[in-house]
């Protein structure tokens, strides 16, 4: 195949994607279904057609507002958009045929799980299943790293930050971390392996640490671990498939 398949290819696909996942992780922590209904501009309520829907371009084209009121449609979406086919590119690139497939799906995975915390600190145990069992998945079918390593990644990542949190709430006498963030450690020590694991961490507390230091947070402010994870887990793969 050209050089230029599975890049082209994974970056549309994530761009068709990235509309769906900002969808979802708008509705969903708000009690909607993404997979009901039209989509709609949120400040008129109108159904929007296809000319409205082309990912990244329509955003462009209608200069990030709705055609029929001039509302401003969330940049969260462009956002999510962008990184979705920035995923899908990446992905393409780095690794070839089934591997790079696999890493798109890990990464998109990711970015909705990770897009759902920004939003609502909030990490849904079907999403966070499904990249578990994608995971094992992988490592059935072959895919470095071995499936030995995997799970004891998963349960490893899962052990490590269950204890953290139970020993901050028994220290401080109050949640220091999401029920969610040690199931998703989990599901990412099942696609990186239990190695990985301490790197992951290590980039997501600096990752959170420079946020912290740019914005200027203070003690009581809150930092959406589940993203900070996200995104290093889907950068600790790209490193390893280089």
């Amino acid at each position: 195949m050209p050089p230029l398949f599975w890049p082209i290819l994974l970056g549309v696909l994530g761009a068709v994607f990235g509309s769906f996942i900002a969808t979802v992780a708008i509705r969903w922590p708000e009690g909607e279904s993404a997979l009901h209904g039209r989509s709609h501009c949120d400040g008129c309520g109108r159904a929007l057609g296809a000319g409205d829907l082309v990912p990244v371009l329509s955003f462009l084209w209608l200069r990030g507002r709705c055609r029929r009121c001039g509302g401003r449609i969330a940049r969260f979406h462009l956002g999510v958009e962008v990184l979705a086919l920035a995923v899908g590119v990446i992905a393409g690139t780095v690794a070839p045929g089934p591997v790079c497939v696999a890493g798109a799906v890990f990464g998109w995975l990711l970015l909705t799980l990770g897009a759902i915390d920004l939003r609502a600190f909030w990490l849904p145990n079907p999403l966070v299943a499904a990249l578990a069992l994608t995971g094992v998945l992988s490592g059935v079918a072959g895919m470095a790293p071995p499936l030995d390593a995997r799970l004891t990644g998963g349960a490893a990542g899962l052990g490590v930050l269950w204890l953290v949190a139970a020993l901050y709430r028994r220290a401080r006498g109050r949640m220091g971390l999401g029920g969610g963030d040690p199931k998703l450690f989990g599901a990412i020590g099942l696609w990186l392996g239990w190695r990985a694991l301490p790197g992951v961490l290590l980039i997501a507390c600096l990752i959170g640490l420079c946020i912290a230091v740019v914005r200027g947070m203070r003690g009581g402010e809150r930092l959406p671990l589940g993203s900070l994870l996200a995104a290093a887990a889907f950068a600790w793969w790209v490193a390893a498939a280089l």
